[in-house]
């Protein structure tokens, strides 16, 4: 069969032949029909994911779609995929059952796709992590990215009452006013702060998504509202950020973690099939676009640099 091959750490993968995969007592072979990149996939593959990487040569790929035996689609994400085993980049792959969530009937698989690691990302902070309170005002940084998009229109589905979207680029931050935001900011500015306040009404958000931490993290602890809380999902503009006290403890601020990989297996398929069911619905709308195995290489160096856009490898 064709996949991409990582043949060694630091390196582009390639497309080449691969063996068939051989299933466990516990695990069904999918047949791939989308296969989308994430960060995650490139930070394994260059030796930089927390939690290693699998033996090279190896299939990288987090997460894919694809067709059961039964003739069901199903979403495959988990349990060592693409980061301890072989991942979703070819065209057929070994996944432990419990691995698989179902597909909501109606789903094209490459929007399936486009819906899982980013997708949750976007939206089990504000359905789970931290859920939307009917009315409040919440902020997204980096609104700019396709997490960023989809927390933009969870917000709006899960009851805010005013969402506002952040980020650096300006046609990006015209698409997230396009699908909900009440308005956007474009941040490089030395009095950001303020003006996220001000975009928030005044008194700045009460709820805050961001898969940037660094200087952004920082800005929106200025403008937050007493009792904010804010949920970090990334470190896009950098791994560490300087936060002060004053503000942290004169507003009383929460700062949770959020982890596609910590939300409970339960959580994780009920949160997955509704969000998939309101892009089926329309409610949801993600910038996808398919790429052949045979130009992986391409479409990783895309992938390094933030496309805004999903990036989805049709096998």
């Amino acid at each position: 069969m064709r996949a991409a091959i990582v043949r060694e750490i630091g390196t582009l993968p390639a497309p080449a032949e691969a063996p068939e995969p051989t299933p466990g007592g516990d695990e069904s072979v999918l047949e791939v029909l989308a296969s989308p990149l994430n960060p995650i996939d490139v930070a394994v593959a260059a030796g930089r994911f927390y939690g290693g990487h699998p033996s090279p040569p190896y299939v990288p790929g987090c997460e894919c779609i694809g067709r059961l035996e039964s003739g069901e689609i199903g979403w495959a994400h988990g349990a060592g995929l693409g980061t301890k085993r072989d991942g979703g980049l070819a065209e057929r792959v070994a996944v432990p059952r419990d691995a698989l969530v179902t597909v909501p009937p109606g789903a094209e698989p490459v929007l399936a796709g486009a819906l899982g690691i980013a997708g949750l990302a976007g939206w089990l902070p504000l359905a789970w992590r931290a859920p939307v309170r009917e009315g409040e005002t919440v902020l997204v940084l980096g609104a700019t990215g396709v997490v960023g998009l989809v927390a933009v229109q969870a917000a709006r589905i899960l009851g805010a009452g005013r969402i506002v979207a952040a980020g650096r680029k300006e046609g990006a931050l015209r698409r997230a006013a396009e699908r909900g935001a009440d308005d956007v900011v474009r941040l490089g500015a030395d009095d950001d702060a303020a003006r996220l306040r001000e975009a928030c009404g005044g008194d700045g958000p009460t709820l805050v998504v961001d898969p940037l931490w660094g200087e952004p993290l920082a800005t929106a602890t200025d403008a937050s509202a007493q009792g904010a809380r804010l949920v970090n999902i990334g470190q896009s503009a950098g791994a560490e950020t300087t936060l002060t006290s004053a503000a942290v403890r004169g507003k009383q601020l929460e700062i949770l973690g959020y982890s596609n990989f910590a939300a409970p297996p339960e959580v994780v398929d009920r949160e997955y099939r509704r969000l998939v069911e309101h892009a089926v619905a329309g409610d949801v709308r993600v910038d996808v676009e398919e790429v052949a195995l045979d130009d992986v290489a391409s479409a990783w160096r895309r992938q390094s640099e933030s496309p805004g856009v999903k990036l989805v490898v049709v096998p």
